[in-house]
């Protein structure tokens, strides 16, 4: 078997669900390559087996990537090709491969990507969002506390968001961006994209909550999530001159913080907002009375 291009490093995206999706550029690659460093053997000898690929592989995982990116990179400095996969979709878009890539490209190797299948691509393209600027934040974090926080610094984003969710958590995830979001933001859940179960489901943050919570096929396979960007601040509200923003950011914040520490959570994660704006506001919210020296934050 000979290689295609000494020395190179292929990153190769593989189908999402369809193998009607495999390119014939990326099965070529993979035919042709001295080997292939997988995320699981077993998951991609199961794909090389369906188009007849016999290449060798070698496990390349969250795992060990680190420890064996520098046994790969010497091989293909001494000139085999070697081709970079993941279970599915595109190497490196919150999947093993990155280590590796930044190696190859430390050590000098050829990096050439081999384009296809995005289960993120595939989502914004359908989900009937903005996609003229967008803002890919893949798994968002398992805990509930380390997940809000996240979303909260998120709140006043414009662009796009694209998040890939957990089956087992796309309820709580929808319902902390709801709070954090704001229950009316426009959204787009995409699951099992080009698979035979595929769906797409649109609507408000909590209206896909509520579905989220009653249709059990929700909550089955891969899911990436679109969420429409924060609109344009608004005019009025009081005289903090930012309205509804920092009413939404500080609602979410005083049902999980201190008042004084939301106040002041508050004031960085809104723009152009300072410690004290933000803490008569929330006082304001609360209906409560200034703290003594409140007046000098």
């Amino acid at each position: 078997m000979t290689n295609t291009a000494a020395g190179r490093l292929y990153v190769v995206a593989t189908p999402i669900g369809n193998l009607g999706d495999m390119s014939a550029r990326a099965r070529t690659t993979l035919e042709t390559c001295a080997l292939i460093a997988a995320e699981d053997t077993r998951h991609t000898g199961t794909l090389l087996k369906a188009f007849g690929v016999r290449t060798p592989m070698v496990s390349l995982h969250d795992h060990n990537e680190e420890q064996r990116a520098p046994e790969l990179v010497a091989r293909m400095q001494g000139g085999a090709s070697i081709a970079l996969v993941s279970d599915a979709g595109t190497p490196a878009i919150s999947d093993p491969g990155f280590a590796l890539v930044r190696a190859a490209a430390a050590a000098g190797v050829e990096v050439v990507a081999v384009p296809g299948p995005c289960a993120m691509a595939a989502a914004l393209s359908i989900a009937a969002q903005p996609t003229d600027r967008f803002c890919f934040e893949g798994f968002l974090p398992a805990r509930g506390s380390a997940r809000r926080e996240r979303l909260l610094a998120l709140a006043g984003e414009s662009r796009t968001l694209v998040f890939y969710e957990s089956p087992h958590r796309v309820v709580e995830a929808l319902q902390d961006c709801a709070a954090a979001f704001g229950a009316d933001r426009p959204a787009t859940v995409a699951r099992e994209i080009t698979k035979l179960h595929e769906t797409t489901y649109r609507g408000s943050l909590a209206e896909l909550a509520v579905r989220a919570q009653g249709d059990a096929d929700f909550s089955r396979g891969e899911i990436v999530l679109v969420v429409s960007g924060a609109p344009a601040k608004e005019s009025g509200g009081g005289d903090d001159g930012h309205g509804g923003e920092l009413d939404r950011v500080l609602g979410a914040l005083l049902g999980e913080l201190p008042l004084k520490q939301a106040a002041g959570l508050a004031a960085k994660l809104v723009a152009d907002v300072r410690d004290n704006e933000a803490y008569k506001r929330a006082l304001r919210l609360k209906g409560a009375q200034p703290q003594p020296g409140m007046d000098k934050l």
